[in-house]
């Protein structure tokens, strides 16, 4: 598995992972869009060149923000989302950030426990804020 940044050449995999992993996913022009802006940073994950997983995280001087991390069905439990994960943290520490943060399903408890393995902890829940099904999403946040 290589990670690497992500490039316009990978948007038609990641706006299809989005399909796949999300039910209101990003279009591709939105991606697109914060892939060109200056305080967003994206890696993909891939294998024999096909993109399985990606992570996105908007920052503001020393915050990062998790937009979104998707690895494919067929590829999930081999290491691509803790790949991922470890690259944003890298670069977190790397650029001297304050913390990491993001929202996930309160009850997506494969999510959870991968992100509290890095270090996050809960820091709050957002009521409703999940729809398709409504759910609460859980903070997390990694402090540096």
């Amino acid at each position: 598995m290589k990670i690497e940044k992500m490039t316009g050449a990978h948007l038609d995999a990641v706006a299809e992972l989005e399909r796949e992993c999300f039910a209101h996913p990003w279009s591709r022009e939105s991606l697109k869009e914060t892939l060109r802006s200056g305080d967003s940073l994206f890696y993909v994950a891939e294998v024999d060149g096909m993109v399985i997983g990606y992570i996105g995280m908007s920052f503001v001087l020393d915050e990062g923000y998790i937009y979104n991390v998707a690895v494919e069905k067929s590829s999930r439990k081999k290491g691509a989302g803790s790949a991922l994960i470890q690259t944003l943290v890298n670069y977190g520490k790397k650029n001297g950030f304050a913390f990491i943060t993001l929202e996930v399903r309160e009850s997506n408890t494969a999510a959870r426990s991968l992100y509290s393995s890095f270090g996050f902890i809960k820091v709050g829940e957002r009521k409703n804020y999940y729809s398709d099904p409504v759910e609460n999403a859980v903070l997390m946040t990694l402090y540096f």
